[in-house]
């Protein structure tokens, strides 16, 4: 099955990765251990597949309300206002989602804070990769291909820059969210 994008090693979401989502929960409850999470987290393929999702729905209802005249030939005029709530209510949920559940899984985890560099530099420490996937680590040692995986680190002056970067994105974002709860407390008169 493994040819066919399913298995350990899949962005396509499983049984066991509702299994890890509620050891997870059992764990900030510290009800259980940490689980041993595999090459992908369930929150990693949530994020993946929630950008195709989010895409259609904010797409869709965005050309509706592009070309209200043209759709209403074949959907019906109500739908117009339907697709109004459905455009802004995806458009919320998204920068709800990026701004509540994304930034804490990539930037304020104590052991990711300020942010995750493999974003930038696509590399992990094999102390991080031991700590945080440990299950991907023992398959990649059990099948001897840890070896073709490791990577020298990247390069000082590569992650300098990949720090200032996303400092910057990580403020500008903060910015915006000020601004719109901002104009969500002052804006409407």
């Amino acid at each position: 099955m493994a040819g066919y994008g399913l298995g350990p090693n899949s962005l396509v979401p499983g049984l066991n990765d509702a299994l890890e989502m509620f050891q997870t929960i059992k764990w900030f409850l510290r009800l259980g251990p940490r689980p041993q999470y595999g090459k992908w987290t369930y929150w990693e393929k949530f994020d993946y597949f929630a950008v195709f999702w989010g895409v259609a729905i904010i797409g869709s209802t965005g050309i509706v309300l592009w070309f209200p005249e043209f759709c209403t030939h074949f959907l019906p005029g109500w739908f117009i206002n339907v697709a109004t709530i459905i455009h802004s209510d995806e458009a919320l949920l998204a920068v709800g989602f990026i701004f509540t559940i994304h930034f804490f899984n990539t930037h304020f985890r104590p052991e990711k804070f300020p942010m995750d560099m493999a974003m930038f530099t696509g590399r992990v420490s094999l102390a991080e990769l031991k700590e945080e996937r440990p299950r991907y680590y023992e398959q990649l040692e059990a099948s001897g291909e840890l070896e073709k995986h490791l990577l020298p680190p990247a390069q000082g002056e590569f992650r300098f820059w990949s720090g200032v970067f996303g400092t910057v994105a990580l403020i500008t974002g903060f910015t915006l969210v000020g601004f719109i709860l901002w104009s969500m407390i002052f804006g409407y008169k």
